[in-house]
């Protein structure tokens, strides 16, 4: 089965996204840990991670919309 550009680029920019909230989200834990658990600013930061990601998501599903392959 061969892939055509379109669904190349899906995977690509969804992967790197994916990364970048893991990523987003392991700083995050490691910076804002605290007694096993996270801080009241951690807990704000990953909302926040979440709340990216979702925006990134949405402004890459735009942009590969309005694409011509």
């Amino acid at each position: 089965m061969e892939l055509d550009r379109e669904a190349v680029m899906q995977i690509v920019i969804s992967g790197v996204a994916l990364v970048v909230f893991v990523a987003a989200a392991v700083f995050v834990s490691t910076n804002y840990a605290s007694n096993g658990g996270l801080t009241d600013q951690g807990g704000v930061a990953i909302v926040g991670a979440i709340g990216l990601f979702i925006v990134v998501m949405l402004a890459a599903g735009v942009w590969m919309e309005r694409q011509q392959f």
